[in-house]
Protein backbone atom coordinates (compact mmCIF):
# COMPACT_ATOMS: atom_id res chain seq x y z
CA UNK A 1 0.00 0.00 0.00
CA UNK A 2 1.16 3.16 -0.86
CA UNK A 3 0.53 6.75 1.01
CA UNK A 4 0.69 8.47 -2.62
CA UNK A 5 0.32 7.64 -6.42
CA UNK A 6 1.04 10.24 -8.54
CA UNK A 7 -0.37 9.85 -11.90
CA UNK A 8 1.91 11.70 -14.94
CA UNK A 9 5.38 12.44 -15.26
CA UNK A 10 5.42 15.74 -16.44
CA UNK A 11 6.42 18.96 -14.96
CA UNK A 12 4.16 18.99 -12.25
CA UNK A 13 3.73 15.10 -11.54
CA UNK A 14 7.48 15.30 -10.77
CA UNK A 15 7.68 18.41 -8.97
CA UNK A 16 4.83 16.43 -6.87
CA UNK A 17 6.54 13.15 -6.37
CA UNK A 18 10.05 15.02 -5.22
CA UNK A 19 8.31 16.76 -2.73
CA UNK A 20 6.52 13.79 -1.45
CA UNK A 21 9.38 11.28 -1.06
CA UNK A 22 11.35 13.99 0.87
CA UNK A 23 8.42 14.07 3.57
CA UNK A 24 8.85 10.15 4.32
CA UNK A 25 6.24 8.77 1.82
CA UNK A 26 5.86 5.85 0.16
CA UNK A 27 5.26 7.24 -3.04
CA UNK A 28 4.88 5.77 -6.60
CA UNK A 29 5.17 7.50 -9.89
CA UNK A 30 3.43 6.20 -13.17
CA UNK A 31 3.41 7.71 -16.90
CA UNK A 32 6.65 8.57 -19.18
CA UNK A 33 8.87 11.06 -17.70
CA UNK A 34 8.12 14.65 -19.60
CA UNK A 35 5.89 12.83 -22.08
CA UNK A 36 4.36 16.29 -23.80
CA UNK A 37 7.61 17.58 -24.47
CA UNK A 38 9.59 14.43 -25.77
CA UNK A 39 6.46 13.29 -28.08
CA UNK A 40 4.22 16.15 -28.77
CA UNK A 41 6.22 19.18 -29.84
CA UNK A 42 7.97 19.99 -32.95
CA UNK A 43 11.89 19.84 -33.46
CA UNK A 44 12.92 23.72 -33.11
CA UNK A 45 10.13 25.16 -31.49
CA UNK A 46 11.06 27.74 -28.48
CA UNK A 47 10.32 27.95 -24.85
CA UNK A 48 7.91 31.09 -24.74
CA UNK A 49 8.52 31.66 -20.41
CA UNK A 50 11.42 33.02 -19.72
CA UNK A 51 14.08 30.54 -18.46
CA UNK A 52 14.09 31.39 -14.97
CA UNK A 53 10.49 31.20 -14.63
CA UNK A 54 10.92 27.16 -15.37
CA UNK A 55 12.21 25.56 -12.75
CA UNK A 56 10.72 22.52 -11.88
CA UNK A 57 10.52 22.00 -7.82
CA UNK A 58 11.93 20.26 -5.38
CA UNK A 59 12.10 21.34 -1.76
CA UNK A 60 15.92 21.91 -1.73
CA UNK A 61 15.66 24.56 -3.86
CA UNK A 62 18.63 22.69 -5.96
CA UNK A 63 17.48 21.20 -8.88
CA UNK A 64 16.88 24.73 -11.31
CA UNK A 65 17.28 24.64 -14.91
CA UNK A 66 20.00 26.85 -14.24
CA UNK A 67 22.12 24.85 -12.02
CA UNK A 68 21.40 22.07 -14.91
CA UNK A 69 22.50 24.05 -17.66
CA UNK A 70 25.69 25.97 -15.72
CA UNK A 71 26.91 21.96 -15.27
CA UNK A 72 26.62 22.04 -18.99
CA UNK A 73 28.10 25.29 -20.10
CA UNK A 74 24.51 26.45 -21.29
CA UNK A 75 23.70 30.13 -20.27
CA UNK A 76 19.91 30.75 -20.63
CA UNK A 77 18.83 33.97 -19.83
CA UNK A 78 16.54 36.47 -19.78
CA UNK A 79 15.34 37.86 -23.02
CA UNK A 80 16.78 34.98 -24.62
CA UNK A 81 14.16 32.16 -25.74
CA UNK A 82 15.64 28.33 -24.77
CA UNK A 83 14.86 25.57 -27.08
CA UNK A 84 12.18 23.11 -25.85
CA UNK A 85 14.95 20.55 -26.00
CA UNK A 86 16.96 21.74 -23.64
CA UNK A 87 14.20 22.16 -21.18
CA UNK A 88 13.35 18.34 -22.16
CA UNK A 89 16.65 17.40 -21.13
CA UNK A 90 16.28 19.65 -17.82
CA UNK A 91 12.79 17.52 -16.95
CA UNK A 92 14.47 14.14 -17.42
CA UNK A 93 17.57 15.24 -15.27
CA UNK A 94 15.49 16.38 -12.95
CA UNK A 95 13.49 13.26 -13.13
CA UNK A 96 16.60 11.55 -12.25
CA UNK A 97 18.39 13.48 -9.99
CA UNK A 98 15.41 14.75 -7.95
CA UNK A 99 12.10 12.61 -8.11
CA UNK A 100 11.48 8.85 -7.23
CA UNK A 101 12.14 6.39 -9.97
CA UNK A 102 9.33 6.81 -12.79
CA UNK A 103 7.27 3.63 -13.81
CA UNK A 104 6.42 3.86 -17.28
CA UNK A 105 3.18 2.44 -17.32
CA UNK A 106 -0.03 3.36 -18.60
CA UNK A 107 -2.85 3.90 -16.04
CA UNK A 108 -6.09 2.55 -17.00
CA UNK A 109 -8.13 2.83 -14.57
CA UNK A 110 -8.33 4.82 -10.54
CA UNK A 111 -11.50 3.69 -8.10
CA UNK A 112 -12.35 4.29 -5.11
CA UNK A 113 -10.98 0.88 -2.73
CA UNK A 114 -11.83 0.52 1.38
CA UNK A 115 -8.57 2.02 2.38
CA UNK A 116 -7.74 4.60 -0.86
CA UNK A 117 -8.06 3.97 -3.95
CA UNK A 118 -7.21 0.70 -6.50
CA UNK A 119 -5.04 1.98 -9.50
CA UNK A 120 -4.84 -0.82 -12.95
CA UNK A 121 -2.18 -0.39 -15.11
CA UNK A 122 -2.52 -1.14 -19.16
CA UNK A 123 0.61 -3.40 -18.55
CA UNK A 124 -1.76 -5.58 -16.18
CA UNK A 125 -0.30 -4.26 -12.86
CA UNK A 126 -3.01 -3.55 -9.97
CA UNK A 127 -1.65 -1.92 -6.98
CA UNK A 128 -3.10 0.02 -3.79
CA UNK A 129 -2.58 3.61 -3.01
CA UNK A 130 -4.13 5.91 0.17
CA UNK A 131 -4.21 8.98 -2.03
CA UNK A 132 -3.74 9.71 -5.23
CA UNK A 133 -2.74 12.98 -7.41
CA UNK A 134 -3.63 13.26 -10.87
CA UNK A 135 -1.06 15.28 -13.00
CA UNK A 136 -1.92 14.06 -16.30
CA UNK A 137 -0.85 17.08 -18.22
CA UNK A 138 -2.88 18.34 -21.36
CA UNK A 139 -3.28 15.40 -24.09
CA UNK A 140 -6.03 14.12 -22.13
CA UNK A 141 -8.05 17.66 -23.41
CA UNK A 142 -7.21 18.09 -27.10
CA UNK A 143 -9.42 20.81 -28.73
CA UNK A 144 -10.68 19.95 -32.27
CA UNK A 145 -13.01 22.40 -33.70
CA UNK A 146 -16.18 20.65 -34.31
CA UNK A 147 -15.91 21.14 -38.29
CA UNK A 148 -12.46 19.14 -38.32
CA UNK A 149 -14.21 16.09 -36.58
CA UNK A 150 -15.04 14.05 -39.54
CA UNK A 151 -12.04 14.20 -41.33
CA UNK A 152 -9.54 11.77 -41.32
CA UNK A 153 -5.81 11.71 -39.63
CA UNK A 154 -4.12 12.24 -42.82
CA UNK A 155 -5.42 15.51 -44.02
CA UNK A 156 -5.99 16.74 -39.97
CA UNK A 157 -4.56 17.14 -37.33
CA UNK A 158 -4.10 18.44 -33.87
CA UNK A 159 -0.70 20.54 -33.26
CA UNK A 160 0.45 18.15 -30.65
CA UNK A 161 0.53 15.36 -33.05
CA UNK A 162 4.07 16.23 -34.53
CA UNK A 163 7.36 16.05 -33.25
CA UNK A 164 8.69 16.20 -37.56
CA UNK A 165 7.24 18.52 -39.66
CA UNK A 166 9.61 18.10 -42.22
CA UNK A 167 6.83 15.45 -44.08
CA UNK A 168 4.88 18.69 -45.28
CA UNK A 169 7.86 19.83 -47.17
CA UNK A 170 6.05 21.28 -50.54
CA UNK A 171 2.33 20.62 -49.26
CA UNK A 172 -0.07 23.12 -48.57
CA UNK A 173 -0.98 23.33 -44.80
CA UNK A 174 -3.59 25.70 -43.23
CA UNK A 175 -2.67 26.05 -39.33
CA UNK A 176 -6.43 26.93 -37.51
CA UNK A 177 -5.55 29.31 -34.24
CA UNK A 178 -3.77 32.02 -33.41
CA UNK A 179 -2.11 31.44 -30.25
CA UNK A 180 1.67 30.53 -30.04
CA UNK A 181 1.63 26.97 -31.14
CA UNK A 182 -0.53 28.08 -34.01
CA UNK A 183 2.15 30.96 -35.14
CA UNK A 184 5.19 28.92 -34.53
CA UNK A 185 4.00 25.51 -35.87
CA UNK A 186 3.59 27.65 -39.10
CA UNK A 187 6.67 29.18 -38.82
CA UNK A 188 8.47 25.72 -38.38
CA UNK A 189 6.12 24.28 -41.58
CA UNK A 190 7.78 27.13 -43.67
CA UNK A 191 10.62 26.81 -42.45
CA UNK A 192 10.83 23.26 -43.69
CA UNK A 193 9.26 23.53 -46.92
CA UNK A 194 6.06 23.79 -46.76
CA UNK A 195 3.46 26.69 -47.77
CA UNK A 196 1.52 27.08 -44.94
CA UNK A 197 -1.47 29.68 -44.00
CA UNK A 198 -2.87 30.93 -41.08
CA UNK A 199 -6.70 31.06 -40.57
CA UNK A 200 -7.96 32.82 -37.30
CA UNK A 201 -10.99 33.69 -35.74
CA UNK A 202 -9.75 37.11 -34.07
CA UNK A 203 -9.30 39.88 -35.93
CA UNK A 204 -5.95 40.75 -35.08
CA UNK A 205 -3.18 38.58 -33.82
CA UNK A 206 -1.59 39.61 -30.81
CA UNK A 207 2.36 39.60 -29.89
CA UNK A 208 3.70 39.82 -26.86
CA UNK A 209 6.46 42.98 -25.96
CA UNK A 210 9.80 41.94 -25.47
CA UNK A 211 10.52 41.45 -21.73
CA UNK A 212 12.00 44.87 -19.70
CA UNK A 213 15.55 44.14 -17.85
CA UNK A 214 15.56 42.22 -14.47
CA UNK A 215 17.18 45.48 -13.03
CA UNK A 216 14.88 48.62 -12.80
CA UNK A 217 14.83 51.79 -11.77
CA UNK A 218 12.86 51.23 -7.96
CA UNK A 219 9.35 53.40 -9.51
CA UNK A 220 9.34 50.93 -12.80
CA UNK A 221 9.28 48.04 -11.05
CA UNK A 222 6.77 48.89 -8.64
CA UNK A 223 4.70 50.38 -11.65
CA UNK A 224 5.26 47.16 -13.94
CA UNK A 225 6.58 44.44 -11.34
CA UNK A 226 8.38 41.22 -12.91
CA UNK A 227 6.15 37.71 -12.81
CA UNK A 228 6.27 34.03 -13.41
CA UNK A 229 3.73 34.77 -16.25
CA UNK A 230 5.05 38.38 -17.46
CA UNK A 231 5.26 42.31 -16.73
CA UNK A 232 2.59 43.85 -14.90
CA UNK A 233 0.48 43.61 -12.08
CA UNK A 234 -2.52 41.60 -13.29
CA UNK A 235 0.08 39.33 -14.50
CA UNK A 236 1.92 39.29 -11.29
CA UNK A 237 -1.32 38.35 -9.14
CA UNK A 238 -1.72 35.42 -11.62
CA UNK A 239 1.32 33.89 -10.78
CA UNK A 240 2.39 35.28 -7.18
CA UNK A 241 -1.25 35.14 -5.56
CA UNK A 242 -2.67 32.23 -7.28
CA UNK A 243 -3.74 31.34 -3.46
CA UNK A 244 -6.05 34.68 -3.69
CA UNK A 245 -7.94 33.26 -6.83
CA UNK A 246 -9.85 30.52 -5.03
CA UNK A 247 -11.89 32.55 -3.05
CA UNK A 248 -13.24 34.77 -5.80
CA UNK A 249 -16.62 32.91 -6.91
CA UNK A 250 -16.88 29.73 -8.88
CA UNK A 251 -18.03 31.40 -12.47
CA UNK A 252 -15.88 34.12 -12.03
CA UNK A 253 -12.58 32.14 -11.77
CA UNK A 254 -14.14 29.75 -14.63
CA UNK A 255 -13.87 32.66 -16.61
CA UNK A 256 -10.88 33.50 -15.55
CA UNK A 257 -9.28 30.42 -16.63
CA UNK A 258 -10.61 30.43 -19.92
CA UNK A 259 -9.83 33.79 -20.97
CA UNK A 260 -6.85 35.18 -19.40
CA UNK A 261 -3.34 35.49 -21.15
CA UNK A 262 -5.58 34.42 -24.00
CA UNK A 263 -3.70 33.79 -27.27
CA UNK A 264 -0.20 35.59 -27.83
CA UNK A 265 2.77 35.16 -29.88
CA UNK A 266 6.32 35.53 -28.45
CA UNK A 267 7.85 38.57 -29.70
CA UNK A 268 11.04 36.81 -30.63
CA UNK A 269 8.79 34.87 -33.43
CA UNK A 270 6.98 37.99 -34.90
CA UNK A 271 9.39 38.71 -37.63
CA UNK A 272 9.88 35.55 -38.81
CA UNK A 273 5.96 34.66 -39.05
CA UNK A 274 5.36 37.95 -40.71
CA UNK A 275 7.52 37.28 -43.78
CA UNK A 276 6.71 34.18 -44.20
CA UNK A 277 3.15 33.25 -43.46
CA UNK A 278 -0.01 34.86 -44.90
CA UNK A 279 -2.92 35.02 -42.80
CA UNK A 280 -7.08 34.84 -43.16
CA UNK A 281 -8.44 37.13 -39.73
CA UNK A 282 -11.35 37.26 -38.49
CA UNK A 283 -12.59 34.10 -40.67
CA UNK A 284 -15.05 31.55 -39.00
CA UNK A 285 -14.05 27.72 -40.13
CA UNK A 286 -18.09 26.35 -40.81
CA UNK A 287 -16.93 23.33 -42.37
CA UNK A 288 -14.23 20.91 -44.05
CA UNK A 289 -14.73 18.41 -46.80
CA UNK A 290 -12.63 15.32 -47.56
CA UNK A 291 -12.21 15.73 -51.25
CA UNK A 292 -10.09 12.37 -51.77
CA UNK A 293 -6.65 13.73 -50.97
CA UNK A 294 -7.26 17.13 -50.08
CA UNK A 295 -9.58 19.21 -48.10
CA UNK A 296 -12.05 22.00 -48.81
CA UNK A 297 -12.04 24.18 -46.14
CA UNK A 298 -15.69 26.80 -45.96
CA UNK A 299 -14.85 30.54 -44.83
CA UNK A 300 -17.12 33.18 -43.82
CA UNK A 301 -16.34 36.70 -41.86
CA UNK A 302 -19.33 36.07 -39.47
CA UNK A 303 -21.65 38.59 -40.80
CA UNK A 304 -25.09 38.27 -43.07
CA UNK A 305 -23.74 40.51 -45.79
CA UNK A 306 -19.61 38.49 -45.61
CA UNK A 307 -19.31 36.18 -48.84
CA UNK A 308 -18.67 33.06 -47.69
CA UNK A 309 -15.43 31.36 -49.58
CA UNK A 310 -13.67 28.25 -49.65
CA UNK A 311 -9.83 27.44 -49.53
CA UNK A 312 -8.38 24.10 -50.51
CA UNK A 313 -5.80 22.76 -48.64
CA UNK A 314 -3.81 19.22 -48.37
CA UNK A 315 -3.63 19.17 -44.63
CA UNK A 316 -5.15 20.90 -41.83
CA UNK A 317 -3.77 21.25 -38.42
CA UNK A 318 -5.68 22.48 -35.83
CA UNK A 319 -3.17 24.86 -33.24
CA UNK A 320 -6.39 25.09 -30.86
CA UNK A 321 -5.43 24.45 -27.70
CA UNK A 322 -6.62 22.17 -24.83
CA UNK A 323 -10.11 22.26 -22.84
CA UNK A 324 -10.21 20.70 -19.06
CA UNK A 325 -12.99 18.03 -18.91
CA UNK A 326 -13.47 15.96 -16.56
CA UNK A 327 -15.55 13.79 -18.94
CA UNK A 328 -12.83 13.08 -20.88
CA UNK A 329 -10.27 11.32 -17.69
CA UNK A 330 -11.55 7.91 -18.71
CA UNK A 331 -9.08 6.66 -16.35
CA UNK A 332 -10.87 7.82 -13.67
CA UNK A 333 -14.19 5.85 -12.32
CA UNK A 334 -17.26 6.94 -14.02
CA UNK A 335 -18.90 7.04 -11.21
CA UNK A 336 -16.17 9.33 -9.03
CA UNK A 337 -15.62 11.22 -12.06
CA UNK A 338 -19.21 12.79 -12.42
CA UNK A 339 -19.81 13.10 -8.54
CA UNK A 340 -17.14 15.44 -7.89
CA UNK A 341 -17.56 18.89 -7.50
CA UNK A 342 -17.26 21.29 -10.46
CA UNK A 343 -16.18 24.66 -10.19
CA UNK A 344 -18.82 27.33 -11.23
CA UNK A 345 -19.96 25.77 -15.01
CA UNK A 346 -16.96 24.46 -15.95
CA UNK A 347 -16.11 20.40 -15.91
CA UNK A 348 -13.09 21.11 -13.62
CA UNK A 349 -13.09 19.68 -10.16
CA UNK A 350 -13.28 22.23 -6.91
CA UNK A 351 -9.92 21.57 -5.15
CA UNK A 352 -9.81 23.20 -1.29
CA UNK A 353 -6.39 24.70 -0.51
CA UNK A 354 -3.85 21.44 -0.82
CA UNK A 355 -5.56 20.78 -4.37
CA UNK A 356 -7.63 18.11 -2.93
CA UNK A 357 -10.96 18.06 -4.58
CA UNK A 358 -14.60 16.99 -3.34
CA UNK A 359 -13.63 13.12 -3.04
CA UNK A 360 -11.52 12.91 0.20
CA UNK A 361 -7.30 11.78 -1.01
CA UNK A 362 -7.72 12.68 -4.79
CA UNK A 363 -5.52 15.37 -5.82
CA UNK A 364 -5.60 17.21 -9.31
CA UNK A 365 -2.73 19.29 -10.26
CA UNK A 366 -1.91 21.27 -13.73
CA UNK A 367 -4.52 22.54 -16.67
CA UNK A 368 -7.25 21.02 -14.10
CA UNK A 369 -6.81 23.33 -11.48
CA UNK A 370 -6.54 26.38 -13.25
CA UNK A 371 -10.42 27.11 -12.87
CA UNK A 372 -9.07 26.41 -8.96
CA UNK A 373 -6.11 28.60 -8.80
CA UNK A 374 -6.01 30.64 -11.88
CA UNK A 375 -4.10 30.95 -15.22
CA UNK A 376 -0.57 30.08 -13.69
CA UNK A 377 -1.89 26.59 -13.67
CA UNK A 378 -1.50 26.43 -17.12
CA UNK A 379 2.41 27.12 -17.56
CA UNK A 380 4.99 25.01 -15.81
CA UNK A 381 5.66 28.09 -13.25
CA UNK A 382 2.89 26.65 -11.88
CA UNK A 383 4.31 23.79 -10.91
CA UNK A 384 6.29 25.34 -7.83
CA UNK A 385 2.94 26.54 -6.40
CA UNK A 386 1.52 23.89 -6.42
CA UNK A 387 4.06 20.55 -5.36
CA UNK A 388 4.51 22.07 -1.40
CA UNK A 389 0.79 22.54 -1.32
CA UNK A 390 -0.60 19.32 -2.67
CA UNK A 391 1.84 17.54 -0.70
CA UNK A 392 0.95 19.60 2.76
CA UNK A 393 -2.67 18.75 1.67
CA UNK A 394 -2.02 14.87 1.37
CA UNK A 395 -0.37 14.85 4.89
CA UNK A 396 -3.37 15.88 6.31
CA UNK A 397 -5.70 13.72 4.29
CA UNK A 398 -3.25 10.99 5.66
CA UNK A 399 -3.14 12.10 9.26
CA UNK A 400 -7.11 12.41 9.56
CA UNK A 401 -7.31 8.53 8.00
CA UNK A 402 -4.78 6.44 9.46
CA UNK A 403 -0.87 6.77 10.54
CA UNK A 404 1.38 7.19 7.74
CA UNK A 405 3.31 4.42 7.13
CA UNK A 406 6.85 6.46 6.08
CA UNK A 407 10.03 5.69 4.47
CA UNK A 408 13.31 6.78 4.07
CA UNK A 409 12.86 10.28 1.89
CA UNK A 410 14.79 8.19 -0.80
CA UNK A 411 12.94 5.14 -0.52
CA UNK A 412 10.29 4.12 -3.24
CA UNK A 413 8.14 1.09 -2.79
CA UNK A 414 9.03 -1.67 -5.31
CA UNK A 415 6.54 -1.90 -8.55
CA UNK A 416 4.94 -5.40 -7.49
CA UNK A 417 1.72 -6.12 -7.51
CA UNK A 418 -0.79 -5.28 -4.66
Amino acid sequence: MYDLAVIGAGPYGLSIASHAAAAGMRTRVLGRPMASWRDHMPQGMFLKSEPWSSNLSDPSGRHTLDTYCAARELRPSHGNPLAIGTFTEYGMWFAAQAAPPVDELTVTRVAPDPAGFSIETAEGERFRARTVALAVGVMPFINLPVALKGLPAELCSHSSGHQDLSRFSGKDVTVVGAGQAALETAVLLAEHGARPRLVARAGRLNWNTPPQPLRRGLLRSVREPHSGLGTGWTNWVWSEAAQLVRHLPGSTRARIAATALGPAGAWWLRERFERQVPVDLAHDLLSATDLGGRVRMTLTAGGAADPVRTVDTDHVIAATGFRPDLGRLEMLDARLRYSLSTVGPSRSPELNAGFESSYPGLFFAGLLAAPSFGPSMRFVYGATFTAGRLVRGVRRRLSSTATMATAPADAVEPATVR
